[in-house]
């Protein structure tokens, strides 16, 4: 069933200006996926999505990394020590990480990472130039002292205040190093001509197309037994927008990974259980765990811009009725073949400490109670209430519809609109969309990643309130949670803003996600995790 044609891939990376046919070398191991979303930058400083997360994932290293247990380990920091008070950070680091091979370097050889390159890595991502989406993530910093190069080897980081969840912000893709040097040379086209210290380096970006990484030969990490990682060559992504055609490549054998469902293969792929199809024993291989991802529809609540004063969605009333006027049971069991769980209860997903059944009790069906909130919002039988447009992407095109025609049978109309992938990003950003499906893919694995989008000072295009919800009393709670070290009080503050979040409704939660994957049997050690990060550089195909 699988046909591996590696022909034009090898034409690419070995003779990139020549038109002629050479022979290929049939012995290279290429890992093949596809970015139906398309990717627009390869800058770890706007890595504000999984779109883009996982190319850039591929490139470049920070000073932590996270396991597949949501444990915070060295990377290019070997070791690290924090002071007693909380707030300063010590990192000691390797001594043999090189930025990849760049004609810009001297000989045309990467260069040794230094401390000093991460403290412009750093300033770059909050300086306000940049325009990073990460940049509300060194709130925390001390910029006064901002990070330190002690020497070429040890680098300090200053907080205003303790905040426990730092390391693992650490992980996050827009802390990467990057050579000042390449990013100063090609400005803002740095994302479109890489230069990291990952296990794979930028080869060739064809637009629409195709984007290729080939092996780094100079990677410093090794697996247990002191091979050089990674084991695969290549890394070859494509950009086939239609899922139908997606699903067909990856079944042909012509792509290696399949991730998510979608209506073109969820019920080829799964049974209704959930389980893999039994067809495809001994040919393919499911894996699933829990996801800390919330799906969810997104409200513009900030009552400063006209186009919400003007809009029904600027009244709680009619979001709370739209959080009550459908069935996310069903829609679970019958477009997600119960991969994932109802968002019944807060925004915070299962899998993190502060999900809680018990104190955050959320929206479930009620069509009775959304009728009677319409009424009290002056719209008795959805009279007089305009129609709301609800901006999404195809690929939740479906969920989308079922919420539409269940709202239809309460009165509120819902207008469909379809953007493409990388619009309807820039538009979420930029809190151009009344209404819209949203993601949140935790960063890191506390509480406070999901709950920073409804603080008031992390408005976007900034920081992650796309939403712009402002309330001065979760302002406040925030705050403390931050300044908090004792966990157990942290996650009451947590769950008592989650309540918040139910009650003032800027958002309706759809479900908390599960990881499926999809690769053939030849595909080794992909594995999986929490986070759903792409992770390649233990991976092994046996080309067949």
């Amino acid at each position: 069933m699988r046909l591996i044609r590696y022909l034009p891939l090898i034409l690419l990376f070995l003779f990139p200006h020549c038109s002629g046919p050479p022979e290929a070398d049939q012995d290279m191991t290429v890992f093949r996926y596809n970015e139906s979303k398309g990717i627009a930058t390869l800058d770890p400083a706007f890595a504000k999505s999984q779109t883009l997360i996982w190319p850039v994932h591929q490139l470049f290293n920070g000073l932590v990394q996270m396991d597949s247990e949501l444990n915070v380990q060295p990377c290019i920091a070997k070791k690290w020590n924090v002071s007693d008070d909380g707030k300063t950070y010590t990192f000691h680091l390797r001594n043999d990480v090189y930025f990849h091979d760049h004609h810009l370097f001297p000989d045309g050889e990467g260069r040794k990472v230094k401390a000093s390159d991460f403290v412009y890595s750093l300033k770059r991502i909050y300086d306000p130039e940049t325009a990073s989406p990460g940049a509300w993530i060194f709130n925390y910093l001390d910029k006064k002292r901002g990070p330190q190069a002690v020497n070429d080897s040890t680098l300090k980081i200053h907080l205003k205040r303790p905040f426990p969840a730092f390391l693992g912000l650490l992980t996050m893709k827009y802390c990467s190093v990057v050579p000042r040097e390449i990013v100063e040379h090609y400005g803002d086209e740095f994302g479109r001509h890489p230069v990291g210290t990952g296990p794979f380096h930028f080869k060739m970006w064809r637009e629409g197309e195709k984007l290729i990484f080939r092996k780094n030969p100079h990677y410093f990490e090794k697996d247990d037994q002191g091979n050089r990682l990674p084991y695969l060559d290549a890394v070859s992504i494509t950009f086939i927008t239609d899922k139908q055609s997606e699903f067909l490549e990856f079944i042909k054998g012509e792509l290696d990974f399949l991730s998510g469902l979608s209506p073109a293969n969820k019920d080829e792929l799964l049974t209704r259980a959930g389980q893999l199809n039994p067809r495809y024993e001994g040919e393919i291989k499911l894996y699933t765990q829990p996801y800390l991802n919330t799906e969810y529809l997104g409200f513009l609540v900030d009552d400063s811009m006209e186009q919400v004063q003007n809009s029904p969605v600027s009244d709680k009333l009619v979001r709370k009725a739209i959080n009550y006027g459908f069935d996310r049971k069903n829609m679970m069991k019958y477009l997600r073949n119960n991969i994932g769980t109802p968002a019944n209860h807060g925004f915070i997903p299962k899998g993190l400490p502060a999900f809680s059944k018990d104190s955050v009790q959320g929206y479930t069906y009620n069509p009775d109670k959304a009728r009677s909130l319409l009424e009290k919002a002056g719209y008795p039988q959805g009279e007089g209430l305009e129609p709301i447009k609800l901006t999404t992407t195809d690929d939740y095109r479906d969920l989308c519809e079922f919420i539409q025609h269940q709202l239809s049978e309460i009165g509120i109309e819902i207008n469909i609109e379809i953007s493409t992938g990388a619009t309807f990003r820039d538009m979420v950003a930029n809190s151009k969309l009344l209404f819209f499906r949203g993601s949140w893919i935790a960063d890191y694995a506390d509480a406070e990643n999901y709950l920073a989008l409804f603080y008031s000072k992390n408005f976007s295009p900034g920081g992650p309130n796309y939403t712009h919800y402002e309330n001065p009393e979760y302002d406040s709670l925030y705050e403390k949670a931050l300044n908090t070290m004792d966990p157990e009080k942290r996650q009451r503050y947590y769950r008592q803003m989650d309540r918040m979040i139910i009650e003032d409704a800027p958002i309706v939660p759809l479900y908390y996600d599960q990881v499926v994957r999809f690769t053939h049997t030849n595909i080794k050690n992909l594995g999986n995790n929490p986070m759903n990060l792409l992770e390649l550089k233990h991976v092994k195909k046996v080309n067949q």
